[in-house]
């Protein structure tokens, strides 16, 4: 069964310099710990990546999945999972918008489906940790740059 989740949050930096970090795929492992391994294996023409191989584990399981990633300007970076190990279906997205202090709120948006039975207690978990890094770990890592 999907599950999906949502967290808003703000980051005291302008909404270029935050997609600037979300475009650095490749430096995920730096501010989300469930990043074990990071490939980008094509680019858009303007140099975004595009399809992503990646190495993942959160609450014990560990999964290598694949996903495109697509991009609305400096405004939106979403992904679809293309193949995976661990799950049938992930679909996220990062949404930026100035705020009026010169940052940038950030509305993530994630939602996964297992492709095994897991007890509720664990998607739950597993979902609660994806939110606060999203969260907390974007947050310092666009902060201290």
């Amino acid at each position: 069964m999907a599950v999906s989740g949502t967290k808003e949050f703000d980051i005291k930096a302008a909404p270029a310099e935050v997609m600037a970090a979300l475009v650095a795929v490749d430096r995920l492992g730096e501010w989300s710990s469930s990043h074990k391994k990071v490939e980008i294996e094509t680019t858009h023409p303007d140099g975004r990546p595009d399809r992503v191989r990646m190495t993942v584990s959160v609450v014990g399981i560990t999964d290598e999945q694949v996903v495109d990633y697509s991009f609305e300007g400096d405004e939106k970076l979403s992904w679809t999972l293309v193949s995976s190990t661990q799950q049938r279906q992930q679909d996220g997205s990062y949404v930026l918008s100035p705020n009026a202090d010169g940052g940038t709120h950030v509305v993530f948006e994630l939602t996964v489906d297992p492709t095994i039975p897991l007890p509720g207690f664990i998607v739950k978990k597993a979902q609660k940790h994806a939110l606060e890094t999203a969260s907390k770990g974007l947050t310092k890592f666009v902060e201290g740059l």
